[in-house]
């Protein structure tokens, strides 16, 4: 009997990629000396939730997540809010699984889905299906065949020789196409390919990539669908691929801003709207919690600095409150007098 595999090939562009990220990574750790500092992870950390929630439907913001877990009161649905909690104790609780268990697995859902669905932890009891609008895209395997292929799926996982960032996409494909879970598959393929990622290089556990992903939902979904008509999912691995080369690619640009700025205070005092200014250059994505965690201001600081950059025209907002971004006007333009 032929053992369990995953349907993909080993193409040119997966090797690529594997060699930028191995590069991209070697960067990232060299800016950090191979750890990030405890507010970049949790910042990273609530990027990361924020985004693989908005791919569910969740319309918290960057500030309203981390309001959640800072236990500040939130305008926000109960259900949503519930989630927050859900993901944040999950994706901490990450150190203590191993990717093949499927006890763990069964228990991080049971974790990610507590108090929002009544099988939390369990594989579903019944058949489900993917929409889009108002038309069914995906219809899983029967329930009673779930068991069975995600047993089959872990095996493979625990005992492949691919390569972990192909293992980790491959993994999140066949997850999504079983669709074991009555609900929570979605965020659950996402924290589960980041924790087999972790085990091959820790840092990894922080990068949000998810945030790529969410700019990119449309073609993630394109992906999932177009793996499913083919039986064959190694575009998919290649489109996953790609997210974790721009996520690195984006976490070192915002280090190197971040050195740059380090490196100017020290011959000189650089006030804080120029502080943003360098940060919004060169990452235009960058929360108002964020930014007060790169340039060690408060929250409130950094809104009030925002304002008057605003107001002098030298910032301005692009897009909607949640999914846009800023864009620096005009760097050299005339700073207020002290």
């Amino acid at each position: 009997m032929t053992a369990y595999s995953p349907p993909f090939q080993l193409t040119h562009g997966m090797t690529a990629a594997i060699s930028n990220i191995a590069e991209l990574l070697g960067a990232w750790k060299a800016f950090n000396q191979n750890a990030l500092v405890p507010a970049l992870r949790r910042g990273n950390r609530i990027r990361t939730i924020q985004a693989s929630l908005a791919v569910e439907q969740n319309t918290l913001t960057v500030e309203q997540v981390t309001a959640v877990l800072e236990g500040r009161a939130v305008l926000g649905s109960p259900r949503e809010i519930q989630e927050v909690r859900n993901a944040f104790a999950a994706y901490e609780a990450m150190e203590q699984w191993q990717p093949h268990r499927m006890v763990d697995l069964l228990a991080a859902h049971g974790m990610m889905m507590a108090a929002l669905i009544e099988d939390a932890g369990q594989w579903r009891g019944g058949g489900v299906g993917v929409m889009a609008g108002d038309r069914v895209i995906h219809v899983a395997p029967p329930a009673s065949q779930v068991a069975r292929l995600m047993d089959d799926l872990l095996r493979w996982l625990e005992t492949t020789d691919a390569h972990p960032l192909i293992a980790s996409a491959a993994f999140h494909y066949e997850f999504e196409f079983i669709h074991p879970f009555s609900d929570g598959n979605g965020r659950m393929g996402r924290l589960w390919q980041t924790l087999i990622l972790s085990r091959w290089q820790p840092m990894l556990a922080y990068l949000p990539v998810e945030t790529v992903i969410k700019r990119r939902q449309q073609d993630y979904y394109d992906q999932l669908g177009g793996a499913d008509r083919s039986g064959d999912c190694s575009a998919f691995i290649e489109f996953l691929l790609s997210a974790i080369e721009d996520s690195l690619s984006e976490a070192i640009r915002l280090d190197q801003a971040a050195e740059t700025l380090v490196k100017t205070q020290v011959k000189t005092q650089v006030k804080t709207p120029e502080r943003i200014l360098a940060l919004l250059a060169t990452t235009p994505t960058l929360s108002i919690p964020e930014l007060a965690q790169h340039i060690g201001k408060s929250e409130s600081a950094v809104e009030r600095a925002i304002r008057k950059l605003r107001e002098a025209g030298r910032l301005e907002r692009v897009g909607p409150a949640k999914g846009g971004h800023w864009q620096v006007v005009d760097r050299n333009a005339p700073k207020e007098p002290r």
